[in-house]
């Protein structure tokens, strides 16, 4: 028995040793950091809440990372890290030692499982729900159960009509990073907080001078964003639009005959012009029932502050810029001829 209990003695004091040699090392060679030193090979250690040290020893084992786990566990209770180890998943190299280990573990910098996607300026709401769903994070039956309006609380949210897609336009094109394992909710929510931040104060009292609703500038906007092609154009095309309403006159918005379409078409044909549908506004005066896209900001402002212009009609040219009119004579003269 006195030789056994010897042995285990050695054995703690030569652990210990070995331990204080390795901690000397680290505080000698100015904290080295751990987080620096993952190589190529390095492999993704999930770390699961409550675990202990015992726990994570074998986890750490299993992996490859350490080759002893009785050195690992007396490491972290000599230096009192047994309890300040956190969940969470890491990338971690077998080429580090067990020192470097605990440390990535207790500093409690995760390897962040974050996906970042892309939302472009003037898609609806079929292309989003399309585009988040291939990230791989929700399914598109859990976006569109999301894509209820009563489950969010904005202000905003409020003032727009009872409709079909009713969060149309409101899920603002930017980029974004979001956890893997978030929600669909989350994800909507996101999105439409993003728009709560961009139309702003002055952007709700710019509105109401217009005598609109945030839906119906929302509404221009999405029309705004589906026709301009540059930039510099946006707000002359806002004002065209603008002199159109203020007529009374057809909108004659190609954008809204196309939202209309299950597949895009480069040219319309004059039997698409005849849907019947309120959001042909070839066939019926004023904006459409609501947004036909999400527009960015720079169509937001466009539609706020349009250019001031006695223009009443435009017409695309095949690299995407307009030409613009006065009349009508002057705008079939035009089309005449540039499609020559």
């Amino acid at each position: 028995m006195r030789k056994k209990a010897r042995f285990s003695i050695l054995r703690f004091l030569l652990f210990c040793l070995l331990i204080t040699a390795a901690s000397a090392y680290m505080y000698y060679n100015n904290g080295l950091d751990a987080l620096n030193k993952i190589e190529a090979n390095a492999k993704e250690i999930v770390i699961p809440k409550g675990s202990t040290v015992k726990s994570i020893s074998k986890i750490l084992k299993d992996e490859n990372m350490i080759k002893d786990s009785f050195v690992f566990e007396l490491y972290c209770k000599i230096n009192e890290k047994s309890d300040k180890i956190k969940a969470g998943k890491y990338r971690i190299s077998n080429s580090m030692e067990v020192p470097e280990i605990v440390e990535v573990l207790v500093s409690g910098k995760a390897l962040i499982d974050t996906v970042r996607f892309t939302i472009p300026e003037g898609y609806n709401l079929a292309q989003i729900v399309d585009k988040i769903n291939s990230l791989g994070v929700v399914s598109s039956e859990s976006i569109n159960e999301a894509l209820k309006a009563g489950r969010y609380e904005y202000e905003f949210i409020e003032q727009i009509p009872d409709r079909e897609n009713k969060l149309e336009g409101y899920l603002f094109p930017d980029t974004y990073e979001i956890y893997r394992d978030t929600t669909a909710e989350a994800i909507i929510k996101k999105l439409l907080g993003r728009f709560d931040d961009v139309f702003t104060e002055e952007f709700r009292k710019r509105a109401e001078e217009l005598n609109m609703s945030i839906d119906q500038v929302v509404t221009l906007a999405s029309i705004i964003e589906r026709e301009a092609k540059l930039d510099s154009e946006r707000k002359l095309i806002s004002g065209v639009f603008h002199n159109r309403l203020k007529r009374k006159m057809l909108l004659q918005s190609c954008a809204t005959v196309q939202y209309l379409l299950k597949e895009p078409k480069e040219e319309l044909l004059y039997e698409d012009l005849e849907i019947d549908s309120p959001y042909n506004t070839y066939k019926y005066p004023g904006l459409p029932p609501g947004p036909i896209a999400s527009p960015g900001l720079a169509a937001i402002e466009a539609a706020l502050y349009p250019e001031k212009t006695d223009f009443l009609y435009f017409f695309a040219r095949n690299d995407g810029s307009h030409v613009f009119t006065k009349t009508f004579d002057e705008h079939i003269n035009a089309q005449n001829k540039y499609r020559k």
